[in-house]
């Protein structure tokens, strides 16, 4: 019986061994190819990640507001070294006094969940690190008749080298996303009004390349 029991034992090892290799040369190869360029995996790792956020428990630290515009996030554009995203903000509204008052605005927001981007997409992601961001705030707009629009009121491109200078723990997040270069636009009133940003490429044009072909089929086996 001892010797039977070995021998299950030995075996469950070798099999938790292969596990463990398999796994680490999956990683490598992910690694790899993100490193060489591959945009078709730069894509699968982030919209990975992402897909993880939207499903994840909010962390203590983080405002409910603010996760619900990380969860909001969608992957526009990529590449070699850029990622794009846009996420969702809207007013902050409280009942006081039988009233719903707004506490932020749509802007406020934007800011508080872009700065939480920004620090997750530059040092949160497996495999990858991206030297740029372009993230963009949307909010909804209502004209006259009643009619709704989605429009970006806040638009933010870091490098990596403005990340290094921000004190993630210690600034604000008006202060982070000054210092990382935020843009946007406010009425007389103080109000966020809509900006203007590139529109994404058509299809996204790093589809259509193959750069690193086999080192991308290996990290997707």
């Amino acid at each position: 019986m001892i010797q039977w029991a070995l021998i299950v034992i030995f075996v469950l090892f070798l099999v938790l061994a292969y596990i463990i290799v398999q796994g680490t040369r999956a990683a490598l190869a992910w690694r790899d190819a993100a490193a060489a360029g591959d945009t078709k995996v730069i894509r699968d790792i982030v919209e990975d990640c992402l897909e993880g956020w939207r499903s994840q428990k909010r962390p203590k630290p983080v405002a409910a507001e603010v996760w619900r515009g990380v969860q909001s996030l969608q992957l526009v554009h990529v590449e070699a070294d850029f990622v794009r995203v846009s996420a969702s903000a809207e007013s902050d509204y409280k009942l006081v006094d039988g009233q719903w008052l707004e506490m932020r605005n749509p802007l406020q927001e934007g800011i508080a969940i872009t700065a939480r981007v920004a620090e997750m997409l530059f040092y949160e992601l497996p495999h990858y690190r991206p030297d740029r961001l372009q993230i963009d705030v949307y909010t909804t707009f209502r004209d006259e008749s009643g009619a709704t629009r989605r429009e970006c009121i806040l638009s933010t491109e870091p490098a990596r080298e403005d990340a290094r200078n921000v004190d993630w723990d210690d600034w604000t997040p008006d202060e982070i996303v000054e210092a990382l270069g935020g843009r946007y636009r406010l009425s007389d009133a103080g109000r966020p009004l809509a900006i203007t940003v590139e529109p994404p490429p058509a299809l996204d044009e790093d589809d259509n390349d193959e750069p690193n072909k086999a080192t991308a089929a290996e990290a997707r086996s």
